[in-house]
């Protein structure tokens, strides 16, 4: 028998173009089961209790099935399940709140995909799977760009002209899940009330800061895409429209949106996307990438704090955020006209304070979690619709 769905555990799907990772959580919280599957389509991988196999998965679809048979295998009976939950990286403009996911707003998230082809189209896949898995289970939608929806216009409109060509085109934001699960745990993990003014910074292979002004989005780097703002693992961040026209005429459509998205970056400009690996280099070009990220982030910090009218604090997030005391040291040295005195021996993630005692600004380190914040949301939407 199916327990409540209040009670129920939830499964979160989180889809990229060509990966599906899904967790398992219990009404407290706690993960029951968490598996991931890669390079779907092309050499497959399961990879489960830190283990990687070879698997055959043609599509999301096999990928799902493929990662609930693990999860029988290890014990747990999806017929339990309650709701399942999906971060679905691109609401569009109407879908600017977590919600269930009725035939309307399925409708609204399928028109938003022109907008995330790599990312939109394979959430829906799961969304499908799971619905004819299982047609009466519950399913919530939670938008990576609902949380910038508070940025005014002013701030999030280009300057372009209102035509049919240019509708749509404008700045939605990412990373959304993350910095609202920031703003809201905050405050708990850390001992401290929630700066008026601070400037969050999600740093991994996508990478982005969010001026959160009395625990809204106010302004934010990414853009129409996740391609603007800073430089990333394999994005070149920032760059001219016509340069990436001409780009294009040289190259084409494809061949560009190839070079701008997957070669670009730090493993266009250091040869790896991953920071780990820069930062055990020590080359010239390594250094130069590493000191580039770092560059346009302290450069993108300042329009973020000019947006807030100052800053109270900064958090790191995401994987280069949490881990790499080097980009931290770097961005706070290229912020520290602000006031702010970096303690260097600070380092331990966890919601810690960076900074020395005394200094105006304070520096933080939080652990990104969009998984739990995506299930914390579904239940939130589940138990107030029972």
């Amino acid at each position: 028998m199916r327990e409540a769905p209040a009670k129920a555990p939830i499964l979160v799907a989180n889809a990229g173009s060509s990966s599906l990772k899904i967790r398992i959580f219990d009404s407290s919280g706690a993960t029951l089961f968490t598996g991931v599957a890669a390079e779907i389509g092309g050499t497959s991988q399961l990879v489960l209790r830190g283990q990687s196999r070879t698997a055959a998965l043609a599509d999301h679809a096999g990928a799902l099935s493929a990662l609930l048979d693990a999860a029988r295998a290890d014990g747990f009976d999806p017929a339990t399940l309650g709701a399942a939950a999906h971060r679905v990286v691109h609401g569009g403009p109407d879908l600017t709140a977590s919600c269930e996911l009725t035939p309307d707003v399925l409708a609204r998230a399928r028109a938003a995909a022109a907008l995330a082809p790599l990312h939109n189209p394979p959430a829906l896949a799961v969304i499908a799977a799971i619905g004819r898995a299982w047609p009466n289970l519950r399913q919530v939608a939670c938008f990576d760009t609902a949380f910038h929806a508070t940025i005014p216009e002013i701030g999030w409109r280009y300057a372009l002209p209102d035509l049919p060509e240019t509708r749509g085109i404008r700045r939605y934001g990412f990373h959304g899940l993350s910095y609202a699960s920031l703003a809201a745990r905050l405050p708990s993990a850390s001992g401290v009330q929630l700066p008026r003014r601070l400037l969050a910074a999600h740093l991994g292979n996508g990478a982005s800061l969010c001026a959160i002004l009395d625990g809204r989005s106010a302004a934010t780097t990414m853009g129409y895409s996740p391609l603007g703002g800073l430089t990333m693992g394999t994005r070149t961040g920032e760059i001219d429209g016509n340069a990436v026209l001409d780009l294009a005429r040289r190259v084409g459509i494809e061949r560009a949106a190839q070079i701008l998205n997957r070669e670009s970056g730090l493993k266009g400009l250091g040869g790896a996307s991953d920071m780990r690996v820069l930062e055990r280099a020590e080359t010239a070009k390594a250094t130069f990438a590493l000191d580039h990220f770092v560059h346009w982030a302290v450069h993108h910090a300042g329009a973020m704090i000019a947006d807030m009218g100052g800053c109270d604090a900064v958090v790191f997030t995401g994987g280069i955020g949490e881990n790499s005391a080097r980009v931290r040291a770097g961005i706070l040295d290229g912020l520290a006209y602000m006031g702010l005195a970096y303690d260097a021996e600070n380092n331990a993630a966890g919601a810690r304070r960076l900074d020395r005692p005394g200094s105006p600004i304070m520096a933080l380190i939080h652990p990104a979690d969009e998984e739990s914040w995506i299930a914390e949301e579904a239940r939130r939407l589940i138990s107030h619709a029972a």
